[in-house]
């Protein structure tokens, strides 16, 4: 066996079958079972699990999929320092544009490995092909409208051109449905390549020009053909969002590094922890396997329409706000008792603001529950950046922390808003 086939696989040469064997079949997210509060406080035993569809192809993420996950913790780290130090309000929206051809075909390629089984040698050299791509796109991140942009341009033009021969190679149905939507990635990314050759209006007309053409691919409903293994794809994306909330422990160890851990310093980081561990819990909480659950057992084409929408935006929303979150604590842990640089008071605010506001509109999707206690956690959230312009970082992190506990505690232990809509086909989106 070789190296690569080895990787997918998850065996290696130096392996006894016995060992082997032993390897669980999904290196991701394990299945437990959360207790579940009661509307009166007590915690019951956990509720058994309603039975799920039938499962075929990919069940759970293999190792190539997650050593291929590392170059995307590099471009999480490279986009929080954009925005993290912006030079005027054009960075934002350059941000949020390379944000987006960056996540289109990085989603793409979470569609794409889970119609793929890695038996043969030419599908793993194709995909770490690939993963050099997205790693010539972060390098350039910080300059793209400089030196990085052309190698931006052409590492988002290669893993476009990869995903499409790859997708062409699978034996399903997919390999028909992506000559329907490649002619959109192709030409988006020709538009975000000549974009980073240009300057001024031209250059910002021509990349929101390639974005444009994903949302008409979106119209059109191109994902509507695609095969996926939807346990494989809940899992993908729950460890996507798990990667960026990583970005923001890390943010916080970066920002006190060489500073003295004094009071206020200690205070903030330990509360920034807390935050992130709400976030996570927001997104992996109870609901979080009701949303699975719906999502498999919805038809093909309705489970296609939540896969774009709601793994696809709208996770991307989510992680666009911890990005920016971990921003915020990256600097405002620097001089947590003083007056915070606006910068990191809008940072905070409408990161926490999106992210929640995003999971609203995934609950709506996947349809479990209205989510409207998480509306008001946006809200509040978004307006402590009055807090942040007018007191300190610290006292905005405060002030965060206990809206979102504080109602996090009344949606879970309260029994207020946990129960789910139906059965995944109510809500159309």
């Amino acid at each position: 066996m070789s190296f690569s086939a080895a990787l997918s696989a998850g065996r290696f040469p130096w392996m006894s079958p016995n060992t082997a064997s032993r390897i669980p079949e999904s290196t991701g997210r394990a299945r437990w079972a959360w207790p579940v509060p009661h509307h009166d406080g007590m915690t019951s035993a956990p509720a058994p699990q309603a039975p799920e569809a039938p499962q075929a192809g990919v069940q759970g993420a293999r190792p190539i999929e997650l050593f291929f996950d590392l170059v995307f913790v590099f471009a999480v780290t490279q986009l929080s320092g954009v925005v993290a130090h912006p030079a005027g309000p054009d960075t934002y929206v350059q941000a949020a544009l390379m944000f987006l051809s960056l996540m289109w075909m990085y989603d793409g390629y979470v569609w794409l490995s889970s119609n793929l089984s890695f038996d043969g040698d030419l599908d793993s050299w194709l995909y770490f092909l690939a993963m050099a791509g997205f790693l010539v796109m972060a390098v350039g991140i910080p300059d793209v409208r400089g030196a990085g942009g052309r190698p931006f341009g052409l590492g988002l033009l290669l893993v476009t051109v990869i995903h499409t021969v790859m997708f062409a190679r699978v034996p399903n149905a997919s390999a028909r449905a992506i000559l329907g939507i490649a002619p959109f990635n192709v030409a988006s990314a020709a538009l975000v390549l000549a974009s980073t050759l240009a300057s001024g209006a031209l250059h910002w007309a021509l990349w929101i020009g390639g974005v444009g053409v994903l949302l008409l691919a979106t119209v059109t409903r191109r994902e509507q053909a695609f095969e996926l293994s939807p346990q494989h794809f809940v899992e993908r994306h729950g460890l996507l969002i798990l990667i960026t909330l990583g970005e923001s422990v890390m943010g916080l160890g970066l920002g006190v590094r060489g500073l003295v851990l004094d009071g206020p310093r200690l205070i903030y980081l330990l509360l920034g922890l807390l935050l992130a561990a709400h976030l996570w819990w927001g997104y992996f909480g109870p609901n979080h396997d009701r949303a699975e659950h719906h999502f498999i057992s919805a038809a093909p084409e309705r489970r296609n329409r939540m896969a774009l929408l709601g793994f696809g935006y709208l996770h991307m929303a989510m992680m666009a706000g911890i990005i920016l979150f971990a921003a915020a604590v990256e600097v405002g842990v620097h001089e947590p008792a003083h007056h915070t640089p606006g910068v990191g008071a809008w940072n905070l605010a409408s990161g926490l603001a999106l992210f929640y506001a995003g999971h609203v509109a995934f609950r709506r999707v996947m349809a479990v529950g209205s989510g409207w206690l998480r509306v008001l956690i946006s809200v509040l959230c978004g307006l402590s950046v009055i807090l942040g312009l007018t007191t300190s970082a610290l006292g905005q992190l405060v002030a965060c922390a206990a809206v979102i506990v504080v109602i996090t505690l009344l949606e879970d232990y309260a029994g207020l808003d946990r129960g789910a809509t139906g059965s995944g086909a109510e809500t159309s989106p």
